[in-house]
């Protein structure tokens, strides 16, 4: 039998503490937006970019889209039911400092056709200015032809258990609902006050009451990302066209994504992509702790490691590489952010310091580069927390400017390789040797290990001279090439704030065109996360 609905939302908390602006008297809401920029024209990579921005709270809308009282998909019924009282908090919030709140449960205006809410949208004058199409869904906007839709969502995106999702919809009937759309109002976890707020589902409705209000800014919150909230008349994208200064709230939102379909990730990795993808070609986006204080929503299933991967080297394209290593291999298990160098300025890694502020794990692929000092304090910081590292290929000198002075402002590490990793890089040999993989005595059933078949696993790139490591290293694989020694090409290492440490030297670009690459990695990444391999 399915779980019950309404439990997980008794259960959540929040903290009641609205953070704005040493203004607050002026009502001024300090929002924090991040976008996706790209690096460069036509990179297809993007730097994850934070603007603040000050908003009048009087200015201000948020607009609640299908937040229903069922669904279909009992999964997304959960999710709704645990995200709705953060969500209400929010509102409340937003109301209490002279904000807007627009709720939009699309279908159920006859649910809330007396209600003082529903009468009080009835009776805002039409706008003048009223935009062509805003009473319609849309599907798309012009700038959304630059990027690729991210997830196959053509089956419905019903993530539930084939045999709870019958007995779900039995037990709507039982309810004398509609199994296909049960909904009959908004949920009842969101306060609707009816002396301040609006009830409408339609576009033109909606357009007039910001126009009356004189708003500017709206916050879109709500079901479902992917669908709805991007495409309804109230929507990000008519929103976004039609000029408004638009964002997703993006922990107060799910999408409609089922695993099963491409690109086969988590239920929570779709969302992620969904919000991606909005960040690159619709609006901005924030968090609903930006409002209440403490931390971000996090839905209680969505226990995935966050991992932040560091690519700023030029010889071996891990840039390239890395993001299809993990858009195979890590969406089912991670959660996982980038950050791209600046092609602009060397020394310069945009993002990193956020990046790492809720990161738990680590992944280095960065070629000597010195660092603005704040940057450079989140690494170190870091790894001062214990949290573990995985660095492939030139991380062994990856801060390192072999002792020459760093540029005015900037931070190198020359130590990173002895103290975090327990390596001893000191050049390598020529690329002329394919270099031969094999286990470390007495490594062969250490997990990170566990499936890589070592008879499919070479270097393509030059052996790295690393020899002799620290003690507290364990080497797990030894490379050798024609006529020198052996050097180990992986190990791991506890580092001394009691971080996990995982590293290879292996890491150029037809290493991972090998499977046992790539199980290798995996591996090495579940373990540092302490997971189990897959």
């Amino acid at each position: 039998m399915h779980k019950p609905i309404f439990v997980l939302a008794l259960a959540l908390t929040t903290s009641g503490l609205l953070i704005f602006s040493s203004h607050a008297a002026e009502e001024h809401l300090e929002l924090h937006l991040r976008r996706q920029v790209e690096t460069e024209p036509a990179a297809g990579r993007f730097h994850s970019v934070l603007k603040v921005q000050h908003w009048h709270a009087t200015e201000t809308a948020v607009i609640v889209c299908d937040m229903w009282d069922l669904h279909h998909c009992l999964n997304a019924t959960r999710r709704g039911a645990e995200m709705a009282p953060r969500m209400d908090a929010v509102l409340k919030t937003v109301r209490d400092r002279g904000g807007t709140i627009i709720h939009a449960p699309s279908g159920c205006m006859d649910f809330y056709r007396e209600h003082a809410a529903r009468q009080r949208a009835l009776q805002v004058p039409h706008a003048l200015n009223m935009p062509p199409e805003i009473g319609e869904w849309c599907d798309r906007i012009d700038s959304e032809e630059n990027g690729t839709y991210p997830i196959d969502q053509s089956d419905g995106g019903d993530d539930d258990d084939p045999l709870e999702h019958r007995e779900w919809a039995a037990e709507l009937k039982r309810m004398e609902r509609n199994p296909n759309s049960p909904w009959v109002r908004q949920t009842e976890s969101l306060v609707i006050d009816g002396s301040r707020d609006f009830v409408s589902d339609d576009g033109e409705e909606i357009w007039s009451i910001l126009e009356q209000r004189k708003i500017e800014n709206v916050v879109l919150v709500g079901v479902h990302t992917n669908m709805c909230v991007l495409g309804r008349p109230f929507g990000l994208r008519q929103l976004s066209k039609n000029g408004k200064n638009v964002v997703l709230m993006r922990d107060m939102t799910d999408t409609m994504y089922n695993p099963a379909r491409a690109p086969q990730v988590s239920h929570f990795t779709g969302t992620d992509l969904i919000v991606e993808h909005i960040e690159k070609w619709v609006c901005p986006t924030i968090t609903s702790n930006q409002l209440l204080g403490g931390d971000a929503f996090r839905f209680q299933d969505d226990e995935r490691p966050r991992l932040t991967i560091l690519m700023a080297e030029r010889e071996y394209g891990t840039n390239r590489s890395l993001p299809a290593f993990a858009r195979q291999h890590l969406g089912s298990r991670f959660q996982v952010r980038y950050v791209f160098a600046n092609p602009q300025q060397r020394n310069d890694l945009p993002g990193v310091a956020e990046a790492l502020q809720d990161a738990d794990v680590l992944l280095v692929s960065v070629r000597r580069r010195a660092l603005p000092k704040r940057q450079m304090e989140a690494i170190r910081q870091f790894v001062a927390c214990g949290k573990p590292v995985v660095g492939i290929r030139t991380a062994n000198h990856a801060f390192s400017l072999r002792g020459e002075t760093p540029p005015a402002g900037k931070h190198a590490w020359e130590t990173f390789d002895q103290d975090v990793l327990a390596g001893n890089y000191t050049g390598h040999h020529g690329e002329s040797s394919v270099v031969t993989v094999n286990s470390a005595e007495g490594a062969h059933s250490h997990p990170v290990l566990a499936g890589v078949d070592l008879r499919e696993l070479a270097g393509h790139g030059s052996l790295y001279k690393v020899s002799p490591l620290r003690a507290t290293a364990l080497p797990l694989l030894v490379g050798s090439i024609p006529r020198e020694k052996s050097e180990p090409v992986a190990w791991v290492n506890e580092n001394p704030a009691g971080g996990r440490v995982f590293y290879t030297s292996l890491g150029h670009q037809r290493d991972f065109h090998q499977p046992a690459m790539n199980r290798l990695l995996v591996n090495a990444l579940l373990w540092a996360a302490d997971l189990a391999p897959r």
